[in-house]
C-alpha cells in the first residue's frame, strides 16, 4: 500500500501546486530529446520507418531513466506529481472564465490560444466557451485519467512512457506535408495508448461524476453511446460526448485550423446556448472525475493484489 500512498501524495501535490514552473519538468526533457532525434532522422527518405525509430528510442530512454530514478523516493514522488495536470487544466479554464466575465473578448481569445491549436482570432463568446470546454473534456483523458491508469499498472516508468507518447503526438502527430509520414507512428501510438482510458473516462467516470454533482448523468450516458464516434480522433469524442450530454450543450460544428475552416460533426443536443458558468461546471466535472478515477483505480489495484 506504500505504492498507493505515493500516488495519493503526487495527486495532492498536483491539486495544491499544479505544474512546476520553477523546477525542471520532465516533459521538457522528453521534448528536447524528441527535437534532437527529429533533426537527425527526419531527413531520411523512409520517413515512416525513421519516425518509428524515434518513437522506440524516446520510449526506451524514458522507461530506463525512470526505472532507475524511482529508486529514490523523493524523486519518484516528484516525477509522479508532474504526470498529473488537474490543477493546471482547471486553472487555464478559470483564466478564460474570469476574462469572459470581465467582457474582454479579445483577451479571452488570446488566452484561449495558449490552450488550443485552432484559430481563435475571430471567435465569438459562445465559440470561446465551447472551445474551452472541449479542451478541458478531452484533456481530462490525456492529462489526468490515462497517466493515472498507467501509473497504477506500471508505476512511474509506464506513466512517464505514456507522457512521452503524448508529447511525441503533440510535437509530431500532424497530418501536414512535414509530419504526415514521419509523425504517423506517433499519432497511431497515441491513439492506441488513449483507447481504453478514453472509454473509461467517457463511459464511466464522467457520468458517475455527474451523478455526484447532480448534473444529468443519464443524458451523459445517452449522448456518450450515441455520439462517442463523432470525431476525427478515435478517442476525443468519448469524454466530450459525456460532458456535453450532462450539461445539455453541443460541441463540434464550424472550427478553423491554420486558416482552414472545418465543419466538425456535432456532439450532444443543443438544448440551450452556452453560458460562461458552463466552464466552471466543466471544471467541477474534471475534478470529480479525477477523484473518482483515483478511488476506483486504488480499489482495483488493491483487489488485484489481494487475488494474486
Amino acid at each position: 500500500m506504500v505504492f498507493i500512498l505515493k500516488i495519493y501524495i503526487a495527486y495532492i501535490l498536483d491539486l495544491i501546486f499544479g505544474d512546476p514552473y520553477v523546477i525542471p519538468h520532465p516533459v521538457q526533457a522528453i521534448g528536447k530529446l524528441i527535437s534532437f532525434l527529429e533533426k537527425r532522422l527526419i531527413g531520411f527518405s523512409n520517413k515512416k520507418f525513421f519516425g518509428m525509430i524515434l518513437n522506440i528510442t524516446v520510449l526506451a530512454v524514458t522507461f530506463t531513466v525512470c526505472y532507475f530514478l524511482q529508486k529514490f523516493v523523493i524523486v519518484e514522488i516528484y516525477l509522479m506529481y508532474t504526470v498529473f495536470s488537474v490543477k493546471c487544466l482547471g486553472d487555464e479554464g478559470r483564466k478564460v472564465y474570469r476574462i469572459l466575465k470581465e467582457g474582454n473578448l479579445a483577451k479571452a481569445r488570446k488566452e484561449l490560444s495558449y490552450l488550443v491549436s485552432r484559430d481563435t482570432e475571430s471567435l465569438e463568446k459562445n465559440d470561446i466557451i465551447r472551445s474551452t470546454m472541449e479542451t478541458i473534456s478531452e484533456n481530462t483523458v490525456d492529462g489526468v485519467i490515462a497517466p493515472m491508469i498507467y501509473m497504477f499498472i506500471g508505476g512511474l516508468p509506464l506513466a512517464m512512457v505514456y507522457k512521452a507518447i503524448n508529447t511525441m503526438d503533440s510535437m509530431l502527430g500532424y497530418k501536414n506535408d512535414k509530419y504526415a509520414e514521419f509523425g504517423y507512428f506517433s499519432a497511431k501510438l497515441d491513439d492506441a495508448a488513449n483507447f481504453i482510458p478514453a472509454r473509461i473516462t467517457g463511459g464511466l467516470l464522467i457520468p458517475l461524476s455527474c451523478f455526484f454533482l447532480r448534473y444529468d448523468y443519464k443524458n451523459a450516458w445517452k449522448i456518450f453511446f450515441r455520439d462517442r464516434k463523432n470525431h476525427a480522433s478515435p478517442n476525443s469524442a468519448h469524454p466530450e460526448a459525456a460532458a456535453a450530454g450532462a450539461l445539455g450543450i453541443q460541441f463540434g460544428g464550424k472550427t478553423s485550423y491554420f486558416g482552414r475552416e472545418y465543419d466538425k460533426p456535432t456532439i450532444g443536443d443543443k438544448k440551450r446556448e452556452f453560458q460562461t458558468e458552463d466552464i466552471k461546471k466543466n471544471i467541477k466535472i474534471l475534478y470529480m472525475t479525477s477523484f473518482l478515477g483515483l478511488i476506483i483505480c486504488s480499489a482495483v489495484y488493491a483487489a488485484v493484489l489481494k487475488i494474486f
